[in-house]
């Protein structure tokens, strides 16, 4: 029993980030420019924008194996391309909806606004989901056998 406890406050979440070429990965890339601290436990894979984030590949993420996903964008007004976060917010509504239904805690899916400037505050938006993900554990809803 005592092994299992062991195991599970050594046990890390796996979140996949996907980030705004334009604001978000560039505010990534200043924090780590920066030598800010955050955990490393968040896989960031670079998109042309937020909108183009296909719910298709958060529910892909979590049958991979991840146990939150978080998709982060330009500020609304922002946009690169004019209304590309605008699309973010209402597939973020619909598909924290979506993961409810399916039995996956909507804590698990977040979807943050940051610029390129924001370094600190992509630390701290990550820093807060993977604490907030190891409270909620592992996540086992759609995950596909490996």
């Amino acid at each position: 029993m005592e092994e299992k406890t062991q195991a599970e406050q050594a046990w890390e979440p796996n979140i996949v980030g996907f980030a705004c070429n334009w604001c978000t990965y560039a505010g990534a890339d200043l924090a780590g420019l920066s030598r800010m601290q955050y955990p490393p436990n968040v896989k960031l894979i670079r998109v042309p924008c937020s909108g183009r984030t296909n719910p298709q590949f958060v529910l892909r993420a979590f049958q991979k194996g991840a146990d939150a996903v978080l998709v982060a964008g330009c500020h609304p007004g922002d946009c690169h391309y004019s209304t590309g976060n605008y699309f973010t917010r209402r597939r973020y509504l619909l598909m924290q909806r979506l993961l409810e239904y399916m039995g996956i805690d909507p804590r698990r899916f977040q979807a943050r606004w940051i610029s390129g400037s924001e370094a600190p505050k992509f630390r701290d938006v990550v820093t807060e989901m993977a604490a907030e993900v190891k409270a909620l554990g592992p996540n086992n809803k759609l995950r596909e056998e490996l």
